[in-house]
């Protein structure tokens, strides 16, 4: 029998992990889940669920993670990436090739976006002389 499940090293699964990634990480949103995505300078991406209360119950919340769990390992992201997914309810309405779908468009639009640069990258102001007040 082949164990299809996520290694150790695959899995975020401490509190402070979890707040970490959601204070420094990019919130991405989508139509079945928002994804949280942090660089962690490892060799293997890691990956997190985090379904609350609110998106029903126990057997819920499990077949949400199943499926979050199952999308993550068919479409492993780049290498040294933390993913923590945030399902919605609609999640467990839809179909799993939608799901899938969703989940490579959400980490293709992080990887399109390029980081904001801090302000000590920022270009300096062009003039820093002042402008004439307009007529009214």
């Amino acid at each position: 029998m082949i164990r299809q499940g996520l290694a150790v090293a695959e899995r975020i699964r401490r509190r402070p992990e979890f707040e970490r990634i959601y204070k420094e990480g990019a919130r991405i949103h989508g139509r079945f889940m928002t994804l949280f995505v942090l660089p962690n300078g490892g060799t293997s991406p890691r990956f997190g669920v985090a379904a609350t209360r609110k998106l029903g119950s126990a057997v819920e919340r499990n077949r949400a993670k199943r499926l979050a769990r199952e999308m993550f390992r068919r479409h492993k992201a780049a290498a040294g990436l933390d993913i923590v997914v945030v399902p919605r309810r609609e999640m467990l309405d839809a179909p799993f090739a939608s799901l899938e779908a969703d989940y490579d468009a959400v980490l293709e639009r992080h990887r399109r976006e390029r980081p904001r640069p801090d302000a000590s990258q920022r270009r300096p102001e062009r003039d820093a002389r002042p402008r004439p007040a307009s007529r009214v």
